[in-house]
């Protein structure tokens, strides 16, 4: 029932149409193989078709600790002969009829061209400047097949004819991909169907990129038993442990995931699958197919299969360090189970930031992986670093990379500094009196002056006032008339 999951998340063979699919994103398995133990009903749906996994050697011991909680070791060797090997495919649709109706404009006057309009400038060294808009696109705008783009570089260029504005395209993702397919979404000739006039010409266009996503540490893996785990490490094949013909395992997986779990199956599974691979055949694995009533179990017929090899009757065997070269005494559990590379990816769900954009209004970090926004720390995680006496830490999260705002401040007063601008004076005949020079203005200063300003201004009034008195005061009456 666990595998009924696990199946959905494989990334196994979706189809076999690929160069014709257009899927957003899709997920395909670069070395598949048919398992070694199979079911009746998998022969009838035809599941060999469309594989989803891989014959893997697993041992089952608790090895170096990097096996613990789920956790499984990968020999590097089977991973870089290809082990678990994948990529992701992508597509991606370019419109100019929308990016046309963004500016405000119902004409269809954009056009793909890797074409400046606009007439080269001439350099000092009198050449013209390039008329090329992208040099590592073609001359119709649009990226080769079998192209290599990383982050920030090309992918198409379109020019607008009514203004000779040319814009450019960009992969914005941080992974490296390869241009896989590039679709012309139209009729023949890069017409829109049934048309042949100007108006009608190439609007839209699909590219198809594959990202290549060989297994990370943190990347899921899955046996068909809902066994699952994540990758710990790639251990060298030289320290890894060899059974007495000199087989290495592909991955080691830790005792302690069956007894509370009782995966049995995975366990007659990995017996069934060591005597097919020695016997040379697949093996059926058909749910109740042996009954104990009937006097022969699944584990007594994979056993003398095993036993007719010249193994050990319940598939365990004696391995020597890959470190000391000395044999581990206990029987160790090694067998052929298949495994399956879950879509689930480091790659894709990684999240981590220590500055970057942050709101406007709140100087607070934004949220969202894509803009590169942060993890919220709430008041439970405050909690949690506040009991462990972790303050600095907490600290540096909620101020230094959360809230923390330059500002520049007036030595005499201590004042926020505000800036201001104020256009350059000019020094000499055709001077450049559009520039502008940015001040730093201290507003208790500009609150002192003008206060004082309007001091001086009471000041005089006042002073005016008193010499108006003093004057009349001063004046002689006036004399009568005669």
């Amino acid at each position: 029932m666990y595998q009924c999951q696990m199946g959905k998340q494989t990334m196994g063979s979706p189809a076999h149409s690929l160069p014709h699919r257009t899927d957003n994103k899709l997920y395909r398995i670069q070395n598949p193989q048919a398992p070694l133990v199979q079911t009746a009903r998998h022969g009838e749906f035809k599941m060999d078709d469309y594989p989803n996994g891989t014959n893997a050697v697993v041992a089952v011991l608790s090895y170096t600790g990097f096996d613990m909680e789920d956790a499984m070791i990968l020999n590097k060797s089977s991973y870089e002969r290809g082990f678990g090997h994948a990529s992701v495919y992508k597509t991606k649709i370019v419109d100019l009829k929308e990016e046309a109706e963004r500016t405000g404009s119902k004409e269809a006057r954009l056009r793909f061209s890797n074409t400046k309009l606009a007439p080269p400038r001439v350099k000092r060294d009198g050449s013209e400047g390039e008329t090329v808009i992208d040099g590592s696109l073609g001359p119709d705008g649009l990226p080769y097949v079998g192209q290599w783009v990383e982050e920030g570089d090309a992918l198409y260029s379109y020019v607008d004819e009514l203004t000779g504005k040319e814009k450019v395209g960009r992969h914005k993702e941080m992974e490296k991909a390869c241009v896989q397919n590039v679709r012309l979404l139209g009729a023949e000739g890069g017409f829109t169907k049934g048309g042949k006039s100007k108006k009608d010409a190439l609007q839209r266009l699909s590219v198809t990129l594959r990202i290549p996503r060989n297994p990370v540490i943190g990347d899921k893996f899955s046996s068909r038993h809902g066994q699952k785990g994540v990758m710990s490490i790639l251990w060298p094949q030289a320290d890894m442990p060899f059974s007495e013909s000199g087989i290495s395992p592909d991955c080691i997986i830790n005792p302690h995931a069956f007894p509370s779990r009782m995966t049995i199956g995975m366990l007659i599974e990995s017996m069934a699958g060591k005597a097919g691979a020695l016997h040379g055949r697949f093996q059926d694995a058909t749910p109740f197919s042996y009954h104990e009533s009937k006097g022969q179990l699944a584990v007594d017929q994979f056993g003398e299969q095993l036993q007719a090899a010249g193994y050990s009757y319940y598939g365990s065997e004696p391995l020597y360090s890959g470190v000391t070269g000395q044999v581990m005494h206990a029987d160790l559990y090694i067998g052929v189970v298949f495994y399956q590379r879950l879509r689930h990816m480091v790659s894709d769900k990684a999240q981590v930031r220590a500055t970057g954009a942050v709101n406007q209004l709140t100087r607070q970090p934004i949220k969202g992986r894509k803009k590169g926004g942060g993890i919220r720390l709430g008041e439970m995680e405050r909690d949690a670093l506040l009991s462990h006496g972790a303050s600095y830490l907490l600290h540096d999260r909620l101020m230094a990379c959360s809230d923390t705002h330059i500002a520049h401040v007036c030595r005499r007063c201590g004042g926020v500094l505000t800036p201001q601008t104020r256009r350059q004076e000019v020094l000499s005949a055709g001077g450049a009196v559009d520039q502008m020079r940015l001040k730093w203005i201290c507003t208790s200063k500009v609150r002192s002056n003008e206060e004082r300003s309007n001091e001086l201004t009471t000041q005089s009034q006042a002073t005016k006032t008193a010499h108006a008195r003093t004057s009349i005061q001063d004046a002689p009456p006036p004399q009568p008339p005669p």
